[in-house]
This record gives structure tokens, C-alpha cells and sequence, in this order.
């Protein structure tokens, strides 16, 4: 998809051609009558790397859960790489609050355990298969390694080789750098990018905005169970406003220049002040603040962000660094 959408869905699952996952009007009500997943259209490009982004209990786990033929949708469609979700299972890995693995065994011993867990895989070519997951993941050198004396990341990466043990059409990934101090979550972004330039769709779900801008290629904002918006990444941001920000300590005297220039929704903040860029060019700005005087400290250009297309669609605020 490569324009931002909230509702130009097709009818039908066969009118969506190469996608890795559709759904149509996606339900989910419980018992209680809370409605997790209220009518949800969404479609997945195939070799995406696509972000399911909202704050927590916005029904991300929910549709996950329906796609992976865990909970039943109340009413609804859903297709998964063409298929029902449940005969699309041997083509997807999904790594869905972790796998529960053993603290006293070794990455491949777990992995070992793992594998051996899936009544369709094969014993003679278990050995060869979780060597090349681990190597996969970056943790060939780990595998003799006891897990407990795994980083948080190490684990992570432990989970994503688990789900990678059979070749996989789609990989679905839950909070994967939910708790990852900065040096698990580089190394899960690194990963996850690798295993889409192989050829692998990528689904992640995740409330931190920041993290998916730079790992995902499209995206998805859910709020309350509905769909906010959907679309590539710079098509999300499209109809937002470029700004320009600048440093200064003398605001008052910026915002008249910005003003006379004819620059709008001027903004002024703490020792800065901000516009709407429009076609002005910055340099020229700058040019037009110095010569009036204007001590400027820095100025740059300013692109919307996920979380400012978020604001900008609901209008409130989101949960940007967890």
C-alpha cells in the first residue's frame, strides 16, 4: 500500500493481491462485552517490514493472537499468506511474549528441546537446522553457552531463532525490544532488518514509536480497538507539516522575523521557536534571522514523526520510549 489509508480496504481477501496478511472487518468481543478488535481492515504488503503500532491495550496482541489461530474472531475475515490462518501455520514463526526456555541449558540445547516440541519436523536434519538458526541470529559463537548467562538481547535473539528453525514466509514478532537496554534493541533492529532482506515478511507489534520508524518500511496505528491509519512510513507523515526550529535566545525578535516572512503556525518554547516551513528555504531563513539581528544557535529542519502523525489523528499523546 503505498498511500495512507484509513478505509479504502477492498471487499474481499481475493481482491488483495501480494499480501502476507488480510483482514476485513476483524472482530473480536469478549465475554465481558469489551470489544478488543473493533472491525479491523488491514493489509500486510508481502517482504514488508511492518510495524502494528498503539499504545498498550489496543487490541495489538488481540489480532495477533486471531492471526496465529489462537483466539477465535467474533466475526470478520482474515487471511494469511493467502490462506485460512490456521493452514498458514507451517510457513509463520512467531515469537509471542517468548518461549519459556530451560536457564541451565546451553542456546542450542534449548533450541534442541524446541524442535523437538513440533511433530513435523525432522529429526535427521535437526542439528543442521538449529546450527543455522543460531548462526542466523548471531549467536553461532553462544550456542555451548548455558542461557541464564544470556544478555536480554541474547534471549531475544534465542526466541527469533526458534521461530526461524523451519523456512518461514512470515515472522511475527510481539514487543520485540520490550525491556532490551540499547545495545539488545540495535542488535534485534539489525536482525530483524537481515531476515527481511532474505525474502521474510516481518509483522512487528509494538507501542514504541521511535524504535519502528526506524526499522519498519509500513505501519499501522491502532487506538481503542480501531484502526487509526495505515500505509508506508513516509506516507503516514505526508500530510503533516515540515517545521523548522530555531535556537535562540532572543524568541520574540524570531517570531517577528518568521511572521514578516509570512511562515505559519509560529511557535515559541523554551529558548526556541518554531514554523511551518512551507517552500521557504532554510538557509534563507537563516540568512533573514542573522541580518535582523537574531542570535541563532542552531536552526534545523524538523520532519513529522510517527508520533506526531498519532497526535495529530487522535489528539492525544502516545508512550514514545516505553
Amino acid at each position: 500500500m503505498d498511500t495512507a489509508t484509513r478505509a479504502d480496504a477492498p471487499d474481499t481477501l481475493v481482491e488483495t493481491v501480494g499480501a502476507a496478511i488480510v483482514t476485513r472487518g476483524l472482530t473480536k468481543r469478549f465475554r465481558s462485552g469489551q470489544v478488543a478488535v473493533d472491525a479491523l481492515d488491514l493489509t500486510v504488503p508481502r517482504g514488508s517490514v511492518f510495524g502494528f503500532l498503539g499504545p498498550n491495550g489496543s487490541g495489538k496482541t488481540t489480532t495477533i493472537r486471531m492471526l496465529l489461530g489462537l483466539v477465535t474472531p467474533t466475526s470478520g475475515e482474515q487471511s494469511v499468506l493467502g490462506l485460512p490462518p490456521v493452514q498458514a501455520l507451517p510457513k509463520v514463526g512467531a515469537v509471542v511474549e517468548g518461549p519459556a526456555f530451560y536457564p541451565y541449558l546451553s542456546g542450542a540445547d534449548n533450541l534442541m528441546r524446541f524442535d523437538a516440541a513440533d511433530p513435523t519436523a525432522s529429526r535427521a536434519t535437526a542439528r543442521r537446522r538449529i546450527a543455522d538458526a543460531l548462526d542466523r541470529v548471531g549467536l553461532a559463537a553462544a550456542a555451548g553457552k548455558r542461557y541464564r548467562t544470556y544478555s536480554l538481547g541474547m534471549r531475544q535473539r534465542l526466541a527469533i531463532a526458534a521461530a526461524l528453525l523451519r523456512p518461514r514466509e512470515l515472522l511475527v514478532l510481539d514487543e520485540p525490544t520490550n525491556g532490551l537496554d540499547p545495545q539488545g534493541t540495535r542488535e534485534v533492529r539489525a536482525l530483524v532488518k537481515e531476515i527481511a532482506a532474505d525474502g521474510t515478511t516481518v509483522f512487528v507489534s509494538s507501542h514504541l514509536l521511535a524504535e519502528v520508524e526506524q526499522m519498519c518500511t509500513h505501519a499501522a496505528i491502532m487506538r481503542a480497538g480501531k484502526l487509526v491509519a495505515q500505509g508506508t512510513i513516509a506516507s503516514l507523515s505526508a500530510g503533516l507539516a515540515v517545521r523548522i526550529r530555531v535556537e535562540t535566545p532572543d524568541a520574540a525578535a524570531a517570531v517577528r522575523v518568521l511572521e514578516r516572512l509570512g511562515m505559519d503556525d509560529v511557535r515559541t518554547g523554551d529558548a526556541h521557536v518554531t514554523a511551518e516551513l512551507g517552500g521557504h528555504a532554510p538557509e534563507r531563513v537563516n540568512a533573514a534571522l542573522v541580518g535582523e539581528g537574531v542570535a541563532v544557535r542552531g536552526l534545523a529542519v524538523v520532519r513529522p514523526s510517527l508520533e506526531d502523525v498519532f497526535v495529530g489523528l487522535t489528539g492525544e499523546g502516545f508512550d514514545v520510549d516505553g
